[in-house]
């Protein structure tokens, strides 16, 4: 593993808090659970029936509540939000505003005949009325389910129809990439024709013309007439907070579910911790609230402490590969967030446009989505960090809520490690073990897996809970199997090495084979197809797909490579689309009918084959071998 050390930090230093953990990790949660503000106390602070977990049970408490109530005594004017949209566009809210806004539209909600329990898919831009919303749904005790903007109509329709939800908040569009996504279209296409829809509510963000039907109800026109005056609903620290759709490795995206109480109190507490948050702080997080990073760090975490951040609505490097550091040097930011990919497609542009500007304000800085590479962590550390800022590499998951492995600059220095997470935050007993489950020696590869419940965990999947025990505690007993391999060095330090399940991850975000496969079979001329990952310098990894097609199909390869495009891109949206296609005869497969992937990924890659006694037709290799040279040689030849 990489042994270079950086010794850095903020300075703080409570090995109390890991000694406390260490000791009793009920009462320490119990203990980081108070810092919330509650109705009603719990009368047990753990009811763990494996693989089940409810936290602090029997304890009233509303998120809403603790985001805005909380801070309207001393913070109300405080700036909550500092609002930069891609067309140049800026806007800053303030506590107060955004609670008159969020009890305003509860209200609407209300008005609407949305209950507690009923679901409200969000489909919005990355706004202010984003997190308006959700809060607005959590304060009456409705499920929100938000949709990343940049899924497609059928990936829309799909979630809004597994949800079943009432209502849709949607926008006439959104900015990206200096073009307008037209969301009220997609919705119109896609759900507002589902029965259970009740409504459509609509805010104009690019005041473009659009279709208005008898569902559709206009953002503005319902505020206007709401009342402000709503309380918050005394709510169950095991009732479900939100649904957020991540890929499997099989079928639709999987609905991952989380509650009220324990996801707050760890995010709450994890943001403390890793972010050192203080009150004078402008803190930046770059992903979209679609994904959960902005649901945790963008949204809940920030709110819940009362800190000034800012949102951006548009692409990092629009209208050039400056944007950031302009927002940045703007609007004075303190700690700034992103994912390795932005930071690899940033750094190729080199150092003078980030050294142009002034980034002296930073103090502290972070990545997620996916594992660093020590180059990049260190063009971080010496060029945007200026040598002076800790780096906080975090992981964790969709399914745990909140930040699982990162250092902790809030409570402790310890060295930081580029390319590693570093350790467990406090209150987690996370190893690396073989097949068998035994413990595996230092700088041996594993599966990562967890050994306690913690807080932040997700409290099932969405109508499937048998799927949920089979997903994540079936490959080793009583234990949480998150899907990633990993090393542990000789000082206890985590390295992720990726997901070891049929899970590709594209620029952070994760797209599930089944779910791509499945559109690009959906075109008429293909027969089969199956796709796998190639690592890429910008995007960590990038897809290939190889298609079957079927009997007597004349298409040629380069319309059919632009109609599979076109398919997955309107199916599922552009993130999804393969950087290459490769039209082969047969795929390989084992005698039971099963594609073998590895193979696939091994010649993408050009790696060793390995043994492929078990394929039905041994000599489909070479030939997908011989396609798969012959479409590089001639790319290389086109650039040339």
């Amino acid at each position: 593993m990489h042994s270079e050390k950086f010794e850095i930090g903020l300075g703080n230093n409570d090995s109390s808090i890991r000694e406390s953990a260490k000791k009793d990790y009920l009462s320490f949660w119990d203990e980081c659970a108070k810092s919330l503000s509650w109705f009603e106390p719990w009368s047990k602070t753990l009811q763990w029936n494996p693989p089940f977990a409810k936290w602090f049970v029997g304890g009233k408490l509303n998120a809403s509540y603790n985001a805005l109530d909380v801070h309207q005594k001393s913070k109300s004017d405080k700036t909550a939000i500092l609002w930069e949209g891609e067309d140049g566009t800026d806007r800053k809210i303030t506590y107060g505003e955004m609670f008159e806004q969020v009890k305003k539209l509860a209200n609407v909600l209300k008005s609407l005949g949305v209950k507690k329990g009923d679901r409200v898919t969000i489909y919005l831009p990355m706004i202010p009325e984003l997190p308006i919303s959700m809060l607005a749904c959590a304060r009456i005790g409705a499920v929100h389910t938000v949709v990343f903007s940049g899924f497609s109509a059928n990936s829309l329709s799909d979630r809004v129809e597994d949800s079943q939800s009432k209502i849709i908040i949607t926008a006439d569009g959104g900015y990206r990439k200096g073009k307008i996504i037209n969301l009220k279209e997609i919705v119109d296409e896609s759900a507002s024709s589902i029965q259970f829809v009740k409504n459509v509510i609509v805010y104009q963000r690019t005041g473009q013309e659009i279709q208005i039907n008898e569902k559709d109800l206009m953002w503005s026109d319902v505020m206007d007439t709401s009342s402000d005056v709503c309380d918050a609903e005394k709510l169950d620290s095991n009732d479900s907070l939100y649904i957020l759709y991540t890929s499997g490795t099989t079928g639709k995206p999987k609905g991952v579910l989380h509650g009220i109480g324990g996801y707050l109190t760890h995010v709450y507490s994890t943001y403390k911790w890793a972010f050192d948050i203080k009150d004078h702080d402008v803190y930046f997080c770059t992903a979209d609230i679609g994904w959960v990073t902005g649901h945790s760090y963008v949204v809940y975490g920030p709110l819940l402490h009362g800190a000034t951040q800012v949102m951006y609505e548009g692409a990092p490097d629009h209208p050039n590969s400056s944007r950031m550091w302009d927002i940045i040097q703007k609007y004075n930011v303190t700690i700034f967030y992103t994912t390795p990919t932005a930071l690899r497609m940033l750094m190729k542009f080199g150092d003078d446009i980030p050294n142009s500007f002034d980034l002296s304000t930073l103090r502290l800085l972070g990545t997620v989505g996916e594992p660093i590479n020590p180059q990049v962590w260190k063009w971080y550390f010496d060029v945007i960090g200026k040598k002076k800022c800790p780096i906080i590499d975090t992981w964790w998951q969709t399914e745990t809520g909140g930040i699982l492995i990162s250092p902790l600059p809030g409570i402790e220095t310890i060295p930081l490690k580029p390319g590693s997470a570093t350790l467990p935050i406090p209150g987690l007993d996370i190893s690396v073990v073989d097949e068998s489950g035994n413990e595996v020696e230092a700088e041996t590869k594993g599966s990562l897996i967890i050994k306690n419940p913690w807080p932040g965990m997700l409290l099932g999947l969405w109508k499937n809970m048998e799927k949920y025990k089979n997903v994540y505690w079936s490959k080793f007993e009583s234990l949480y199997y998150p899907g990633d391999y990993a090393i542990k060095d000789s000082d206890g330090y985590l390295w992720l090495l990726g997901r070891s399940d049929d899970v590709l991850k594209v620029a952070g975000h994760r797209i599930g084979t089944a779910e791509l496969e499945s559109s690009i079979i959906s075109h008429n001329d293909v027969a089969e197809s199956a796709v796998c990952g190639i690592p890429d310098d910008v995007k960590g990894e990038s897809i290939i797909a190889f298609v079957v097609l079927k009997e007597n199909v004349h298409t040629s390869d380069d319309t059919l490579r632009s109609e599979l495009r076109d398919t997955i891109r309107t199916q599922i949206g552009p993130i999804a689309t393969p950087s290459q296609f490769y039209v082969v005869s047969k795929l390989p497969k084992t005698r039971s009918g099963k594609i073998m992937r590895r193979l696939l990924k091994s010649i993408a890659n050009n790696e060793t084959i390995g043994d492929v006694s078990t394929l039905e037709d041994g000599t489909v290799v070479s030939e997908i071998q011989s396609t798969f040279n012959e479409l590089q040689k001639n790319i290389q030849n086109q650039k040339n």
